[in-house]
Parts: C-alpha cells; structure tokens; sequence
C-alpha cells in the first residue's frame, strides 16, 4: 500500500497538471494510470515519502518497465519513455513545491526507442476509405462527414468527437462565400482555427441538414445536445464509436493496412507535405507545439521520393554493386 505522503504529493502533482497547466481529461487519466504504477514501485521498494526517494529508484523503475518487473505489463521502449516523461515531471514539480531537496529523475534517460515514421494512406486508398461509407441513412451521413472531416483537417479524435455545432462556421453556406473553418481545441485546450475542405464542409452540411435532426429527434428520452457528431441514441459521439467507423469503413474498403483515426491525421500531413506545403503551415494546422515533431513528415515525404527514383530511374542501385 502507498503511504499517504507519498499518495498526497503524487495528488498534489496531478492537481497542478489540471488546474494550473489545464490538460485535458484524456491527458490527465494517462498520467494518473502512469503515476499510480510508479507509486506502488517506489511503495514496495519501501520508500515512504518524496523525499525518500534517489535516483536508484527511478533508474530501477525504468528498468522494471521493460521487463515487467514492477509486476506490470511489459512496456515497448516509447512507452517507458512516455512514463518516465511523467515521472520527471512529478520529480521536478516536488523539487520546486520543496516535497523533495533534489530531483533524483532529472539524468535519467529512457531507453533508445527505434525510429518510426508515421505510416500514412495513399491517396488512392482514402478515397477507397470514404466511398466505403454508405450515406442512405442518418448513421451513414455521420460517419461519412466524420471521416471526411478527420481527413480533410487532420484533427485528433478527441477534437473531433469534443466538437459542438457552433465550432464549424460557415459549412452550410450561411457566411456566404467565406472559407468554413472550425475551431479546434488541442492539448491543453489551446485553440486554434482550421479551414474545412470543401468535400469535408459538404459532408458536414448533408449530416446537418439531413442526418443530425433524425437522430435529435429520434432520441428517448428526449435530449438536447450541442455536440456536433451524434450517437444514435442523440448523446455526444464517443473516442471508441468513432474508432469503430474508421475500422467498419477501412473494412469495407478492404484495405489489407490497419486504419486508425490517427492514420487519417498523418496521411493529411503527408499529402499536404507531398503538395507543397510549408512544414511551419503543417505545424499550425496540426496543432504542433514544436516544428521538429511536424518535420518527421519531411522524412517520409523523402522516403517516398527516394522509392519512387529506385524503381523508376534505370541507373538507381544503392546496392555497392
């Protein structure tokens, strides 16, 4: 069992990360789930408050996270690093409250994570995508303008599904010839506005116009909800319902490659980054705090200019032969 200074200082972090710093819900549940295994190592390893603990214990952690040790699951190298992010940043916040006189976390590195890039959908295979959703029905007309939207402004599943009716302006024609635009709320809640396109904006404006009242009024009991994207029951759409369309849809399309909303967030970078477009543009639309997370997509972009020149240039062997 913790012991209750350690149980209230891990409290008093959390509580910091959602009053002061504002995460969202879904962040904040990650770090409890990932603070609460760290509590019970260092709680078995018999420490007893912050100030008991030294960099033998988090190094030990790290270590038991790979292997299961702590008793829990085996985590793959870019797990570990997420929870030990969490980790030194509940170290860090105890050093500067004074829980603790040191940061005992603060040089301790994750393990060496292999480099992957994002795996993104051709072209060819999204359209496959969202002709595979049928529109004859209130259900169908939201889930074809959900994967549109998901594709055609890269946002995350969470600012999809946390979208009300007023964010998207401008999608049924009521601002006349402006751009529709929707106003996204990211990690931490910060803000920013993205333009719909128009396949995106016309999807949105069918499931308005002919879908979303079905559902409204066909919801017992009665309920009256801004949320944008509906369940059949006329609540809020949940994380795990819009997974289960992207899967329903990418099965229907028979694509052989497993397609997650993510998926739709990282072929929209790519294409744009595939068209042309500046990776600075890219960060802000994606809603990247920093352009050296949104400059992976100029490695994939290059990967596929260097597959293409391979097997198209007769004088291209990379082979020492």
């Amino acid at each position: 069992m913790t012991a209750p200074a350690l149980e209230g200082a891990v409290r008093r972090h959390l509580d910091h990360l959602a009053v002061e710093r504002g995460l969202a819900e879904n962040t904040l549940a990650a770090y409890r789930r990932d603070l609460a295994r760290y509590a019970a190592w260092l709680a078995a390893s018999g420490v007893g408050a912050p100030e008991e603990v030294d960099a033998g214990h988090v190094t030990g952690f790290v270590a038991a996270l790979g292997t299961g040790g702590d008793g829990g699951r085996p985590l793959a190298p870019r797990s570990v690093a997420r929870v030990l992010a969490a980790v030194r940043g509940l170290h860090r916040f105890w050093a500067l409250e004074g829980l603790a006189p040191t940061d005992p976390a603060a040089d301790v590195a994750p393990p060496a994570a292999p480099e992957r890039l994002p795996r993104a959908l051709s072209v060819d295979a999204v359209t496959r995508l969202l002709e595979a959703v049928p529109v004859d029905s209130p259900a169908g007309l939201r889930d074809r303008a959900l994967v549109e939207f998901l594709y055609g402004t890269g946002a995350r599943v969470s600012e999809a599904v946390g979208l009300d009716v007023d964010d998207v302006v401008g999608v049924t024609g009521e601002h006349g010839d402006d751009v529709p635009v929707v106003r996204l709320f990211g990690k931490g809640s910060k803000e920013r506005i993205v333009p719909v396109g128009s396949y995106a904006a016309e999807a949105v404006a069918a499931w308005l116009v002919r879908g979303r009242p079905a559902l409204v009024a066909g919801a017992r009991p009665a309920r009256g909800t801004p949320a944008l994207f509906l369940n059949l029951r006329g609540g809020r759409l949940s994380r795990q319902s819009a997974w289960s369309v992207i899967t329903a849809a990418a099965d229907r399309a028979g694509l052989a490659e497993e397609v997650s909303p993510h998926t739709l967030r990282h072929s929209f970078a790519t294409h744009l980054m595939q068209g042309g477009a500046d990776v600075r543009v890219v960060q802000e639309l994606l809603g990247h705090a920093s352009v050296t997370t949104t400059q992976v997509y100029t490695r994939v972009t290059a990967e596929a200019l260097r597959e293409v020149y391979a097997q198209a240039h007769p004088r291209a062997r990379w082979d020492g032969r």
